[in-house]
């Protein structure tokens, strides 16, 4: 089982967070709330309206999203939905813990405030312009911004 910290559509609440749950992509469980340790920029882009977390550490916000624990079938599936490695990539991110409440067998709950690591899908295959545009601590598909992501059932 992998821990991994989503930031976008796939939290909940948001477009794309069925997907975590249909049992044909394999098995997620929510296990916290937390933050990157890092800054970074998250940015709306793309005619589809993206959130993209872009791999430059230091730039941007402390990024807000969630933990789950999910299974190798929807590590898989997540890798595939993400296209990686040529749209994401999928690497290893330190978070700080805001709330954990998920249960992990045989290992000691982490507090608020601890740092644990997990996979995160950031890129590095970004336009030119990207890093100008505006920067969230935390995404919300139905936020003030205006910028509603463009499901994939919607586009051309």
């Amino acid at each position: 089982m992998a821990h991994v910290f989503v930031y976008g559509t796939l939290k909940k609440g948001q477009p794309n967070y069925h997907r975590m749950f249909d049992s044909v992509n394999g098995k997620a469980k929510f296990l916290a709330s937390a933050c990157t340790t890092q800054k970074y920029p998250l940015v709306i882009a793309s005619n589809y309206n993206i959130p993209f977390l872009l791999n430059i550490p230091g730039q941007g916000h402390r990024v807000q999203g969630e933990i789950y624990k999910v299974d190798d079938q929807m590590l898989k599936f997540l890798d595939g939905f993400e296209s990686v490695p040529t749209m994401y990539q999928r690497t290893l991110v330190k978070l700080e813990v805001k709330e954990w409440v998920g249960q992990t067998e045989g290992e000691e709950r982490p507090s608020p405030g601890s740092i644990t690591e997990a996979f995160v899908y950031s890129t590095t295959t970004y336009k030119p312009d990207w890093p100008s545009l505006p920067s969230y601590e935390s995404y919300d598909s139905y936020g003030d911004h205006g910028l509603e992501y463009v499901t994939r059932e919607a586009r051309d």
